[in-house]
């Protein structure tokens, strides 16, 4: 068997078929594609932002700034979390890989002093271990991807309160001789939690398009991409024609947990200290960014474009709600209606097509 019979290149989820051809059915195909919905749910989202605009606040161009830099850190998970997910797998463990990097990196720049050029590789190889760890029972034992990475999940968390002793790694240090000394903040933090441009991007938001822009190549340029979506769409068909299963799933993992330790930076940058409570649910708004996008729960099928779509759907609306003060219990209650939608449109779409 074939590679290329088992993977169809499936370009923003959307799939050339015979009937696309016919002007007469050619809207139901274009309105099933994952590309269409993404599409018309952020348009949804900009509609309403103009209409509920709270007196113009959302027609000014900080207030869609400061969006991109709040959904940042989100959109960062949300990449690694796309090319898991592209393989049928999840990981619930990015938010608290999140937290311990944060704790890492506050621990060594602000406590020991050492310098960004050496902490942020160090964070960078942490993380991508913990993905890897991960990928490697998933991969080896055939356990379940849900169970695996729960577990990274409590122990990341546990490791990064044991690291800071339960506490805010801030620029407040406790002596041995019992009393606080306050300490300069490294300029590594004001540097990524600055604005460039005229203050008119935030550094957070470049790295977030820099993510995008790496996890596309991986997926559209490279051939561990194709693997992606093979290992997906029949894993068995994929090992039969010579992918290299374990590998690839320790890859996926792996960069998850990069991307989360390139999140976990930003946190602590933009916080200006490391807690280790960062990211807690992180990891579910990074699922829901990926599912709203129309990336397939299933596997197999998406793209790294249709999350940044998500990623925009989601930070749109929390913007919105925020603008018009509503609570945030109402806030999460939405959110989890909209994942629901989204996760029922993929599966009426599978039905169709199956």
């Amino acid at each position: 068997m074939r590679l290329s019979a088992i993977w169809r290149p499936i370009h923003l989820g959307m799939t050339v078929d015979s009937r696309s051809l016919n002007p007469l059915r050619s809207l139901p195909v274009l309105m099933a594609a994952p590309l269409t919905r993404a599409a018309l749910a952020l348009l949804t989202m900009l509609l309403l932002g103009g209409v509920f605009n709270a007196e113009g606040a959302f027609f000014d161009w900080n207030t869609h700034r400061d969006m991109l830099r709040q959904v940042s850190v989100y959109g960062i998970l949300a990449c690694g979390m796309t090319l898991v997910i592209i393989t049928a797998g999840i990981d619930l463990s990015v938010g608290s890989v999140l937290g311990l990097v944060a704790v890492l990196f506050s621990m060594l720049t602000i406590h020991q002093g050492w310098p960004a050029i050496i902490a942020i590789p160090l964070c960078l190889l942490a993380g991508a271990l913990c993905g890897v760890l991960s990928g490697a029972f998933v991969a080896r034992f055939s356990l379940q991807p849900f169970i695996v990475t729960l577990a990274m999940m409590v122990f990341a968390r546990g490791l990064a309160k044991s690291l800071s002793g339960g506490q805010k790694v801030s620029t407040y240090i406790q002596r041995e001789t019992g009393h606080f000394e306050s300490v300069a903040l490294p300029p590594v933090f004001s540097t990524l939690d600055s604005r460039i441009m005229g203050g008119n991007v935030a550094v957070v938001t470049l790295l977030f398009f820099l993510c995008v822009a790496v996890t596309w190549v991986v997926l559209r340029r490279m051939r561990v991409g194709r693997h992606l979506y093979a290992i997906g769409g029949n894993e068995t068909g994929a090992h039969l024609s010579g992918v290299p299963v374990g590998r690839v799933k320790m890859l996926a993992y792996g960069l998850s947990g990069f991307f989360a330790a390139v999140a976990g930076i930003c946190q602590a940058a933009q916080e200006t200290q490391g807690d280790p409570e960062a990211g807690a649910t992180y990891e579910l708004t990074a699922i829901a960014i990926v599912v709203i996008g129309g990336t397939s729960l299933m596997g197999g099928q998406g793209s790294v474009l249709l999350t940044l779509l998500g990623a925009l759907t989601i930070g749109y609306l929390e913007k919105i709600l925020s603008l018009n003060a509503v609570g945030e219990s109402s806030r999460l209650m939405l959110t989890g209606a909209i994942i629901l939608v989204a996760v029922l449109l993929q599966r009426s779409h599978t039905h169709r097509t199956g």
